[in-house]
């Protein structure tokens, strides 16, 4: 018998009220959360990396170009398809209060994620 029972046990026979502290289970926790502000953080997350593959397409455009590699269609098709994608993607940071500067993450001694224009 541990002392935790020898102590309950004697409490009882005392007619002592037995004060336990309650077991707290893992799963029994529960984070208080704003889903506001989980909802804004993870599209900010989202949207940090679907501008950086944007701006990686784009610079990826650029070179074809710049190389000849591409017909005037494709060129336009491109051209085109970049400009929707970041019209969307300005659509989008306004519906969740979002600037430019918040899909810009700061990686502290590497610099900014996103190269400022």
């Amino acid at each position: 018998m541990t002392e935790r029972d020898e102590a309950a046990d004697l409490a009882a026979a005392l007619g002592e009220p037995q004060w336990e502290k309650p077991r707290v289970r893992p799963l029994d926790r529960r984070l208080a959360v704003d889903t506001d502000s989980v909802e804004r953080g993870l599209a900010s997350l989202v949207l940090t990396v679907v501008e950086l593959l944007r701006q990686l397409m784009e610079r990826q455009a650029l070179r074809r170009v710049d190389l000849g590699d591409l017909t005037d269609e494709q060129i336009e098709r491109v051209g085109a398809t970049l400009m929707a994608l970041e019209q969307q993607m300005a659509q989008l940071r306004d519906y969740f209060g979002l600037s430019p500067e918040d899909l810009n993450l700061d990686l502290g001694p590497l610099g900014p994620l996103l190269p400022r224009d």
